[in-house]
């Protein structure tokens, strides 16, 4: 499970981070951008990539393309045992560039997989940036790359593309902590707490909100009950049974109006930081037989994606870092811990298994580690 960074001051600037966001907004269009680099690529993802894209990059590129998989995602492909610690995976794609949809096919193992034979080659060295671009765009980690020709800004193809420093991709995760501010607060009587408040939270330049819910007056207190809860559209407002989300959340809430105070940051950090497309991708794996960890890492993610440098931002602005931590997960004590935050007792947070969900809390005990049982 991934360990929160810590947020020790914003370094990218206004500009810098409107160039990320501007990256992010281009990869969702499938619109390819350079990567500066020692040795630049031009890059864009696999899953929206389109016959244009693809063009731009055979106009543009100066030598091999290739298609830029997470391990997990490449052995899967490549149907062979690849290094599982590796950045990422290179696989050689023919010249005219292979068509979009045996790129999408590629990259998502929900879809039909009839694909041609790949070869393994040496990953260029900012290949982890540009999988870090997918990550944050919340589509697929597989990206269309090559080494992009010199001069190509001036080129009529290369015109209107933008270029981004690997270096901002990975240091985003960081900065969007660091930058985190209040923008909205306001009383939400709820059900089981009737003296709620809401506290909205947005970083720079961005437009992804989080929210937390305070009950009662947590800060008053010298070390308040917390819950860092990541949302769940399924659970939370569906009621979906595969997960113990919306149990999870609603507990809390009525938990600390019982005690007369808490908190609960609601982040928007859905399916372990992966999004919610993905998400739903990886229960289709589940459906054939994969568990929640399993499911997540042969789409190509981490099996935990969250940025838990955000709960710990939140809680510094509320002035609560010596905190009750209501949570079954040791690693989010441990991550909370690393971004500066006293964890003076981790409260358990367990419902009992509905029929539906008992092989997704076994999985939570057996291999992430919770308290459970």
């Amino acid at each position: 499970m991934k360990i929160a960074l810590t947020s020790a001051g914003t370094t990218l600037g206004t500009p810098r981070t409107r160039a990320v966001h501007r990256a992010i907004a281009e990869a969702r269009r499938g619109v390819p951008v350079v990567l500066a680099a020692r040795r630049p690529l031009i890059i864009a993802p696999a899953e929206t990539v389109g016959a244009e894209g693809l063009r731009l990059i055979d106009v543009l590129s100066s030598g091999q393309a290739v298609l830029l998989l997470a391990p997990s995602r490449a052995a899967a492909v490549l149907r062979h045992e690849v290094e599982a610690n590796a950045p990422a995976i290179a696989l050689k794609l023919a010249r005219p560039l292979i068509d979009a949809e045996t790129l999408k096919r590629a990259a998502d193992p929900t879809m039909e997989q009839i694909l041609p034979e790949f070869e393994m080659v040496d990953a260029p060295a900012a290949a982890e940036a540009a999988l870090a671009l997918g990550k944050l765009a919340r589509l697929l980690p597989a990206m269309v790359a090559a080494p992009v020709r010199h001069g190509w800004a001036s080129l009529p193809a290369g015109h209107d593309l933008l270029s981004v420093p690997a270096e901002d991709l990975l240091a985003y995760p960081a900065e969007l902590a660091a930058s985190l501010t209040k923008v909205a607060e306001v009383a939400v009587p709820l059900d089981d707490a009737k003296d709620a408040r809401l506290i909205a939270f947005r970083a720079l330049d961005q437009g992804i909100e989080h929210m937390a819910i305070l009950v009662g007056d947590p800060a008053a207190q010298t070390a308040p009950l917390v819950r860092v809860h990541s949302e769940c559209f399924t659970g939370d407002l569906l009621g979906s049974l595969r997960c113990d989300c919306g149990p999870q959340l609603r507990g809390a809430i009525a938990r600390m109006a019982a005690e007369g105070a808490g908190a609960v940051l609601y982040l928007a950090q859905e399916g372990r930081g992966i999004g919610l497309i993905n998400k739903l991708r990886a229960y289709t794996m589940q459906d054939r037989g994969l568990d929640t960890l399993d499911a997540n890492r042969a789409l190509g993610w981490q099996a935990d994606e969250r940025n838990f440098s955000i709960a710990a931002a939140m809680l510094r602005a509320l002035g609560m870092t010596r905190i009750r931590l209501l949570t079954n997960n040791p690693e989010k004590v441990a991550s909370l811990e690393a971004c500066g935050i006293e964890v003076v007792e981790r409260v358990p947070h367990e419902f009992a298994p509905n029929g539906v969900n008992d092989a997704y809390l076994a999985t939570k005990a057996a291999r992430f580690g919770h308290y459970l049982g």
